[in-house]
């Protein structure tokens, strides 16, 4: 937890005002809950939104697990780690194709596909996603670079 420096005073009623800094950075709109805490021994008092007893996603209340800070239901649950699952699957694709592109720089797209195992679209649609990942880096590696230069 680190000090904002923010202080706010607390009115006549006992109401403060949470800094909007504060409630864009947590997600916070007007009119929803949050959650206090407070430990006696510091006299820290804190608070975050208000999660609830419901799915984080699609507020189901049945069959419900706790993951990462939030609950989920079953069904969302299985939709997350599906995608994690296809997400893995991309990425040793991915590095499998790079390595063929490295060692091979002048086969065709078809041959990446034999040696691979996949599809002629599948290649078009790894290399597309190698170039879209690749632009992203060097384009955060330039804007490191203009930091450091200024």
């Amino acid at each position: 937890m680190k000090n904002t420096g923010m202080t706010r005073p607390l009115d006549t009623l006992g109401r403060i005002v949470i800094p909007k800094e504060l409630r864009n950075s947590m997600g916070i709109q007007a009119g929803e809950s949050l959650e206090f805490y407070l430990d006696v021994e510091t006299g820290l008092l804190s608070m975050r939104k208000y999660i609830g007893v419901c799915c984080h996603l699609c507020y189901s209340v049945q069959d419900l697990s706790y993951f990462r800070d939030s609950f989920l239901c079953k069904k969302m649950h299985t939709r997350f780690e599906r995608k994690q699952r296809h997400l893995i699957v991309i990425t040793t694709l991915v590095e499998h194709l790079r390595s063929l592109i490295r060692e091979h720089p002048t086969a065709k797209q078809g041959e990446y596909a034999e040696w691979i195992g996949v599809s002629h679209s599948r290649i078009s649609q790894l290399k597309s996603y190698c170039r879209f990942h690749f632009t992203r880096i060097r384009a955060k590696l330039n804007n490191q670079s203009l930091l450091i230069s200024r």
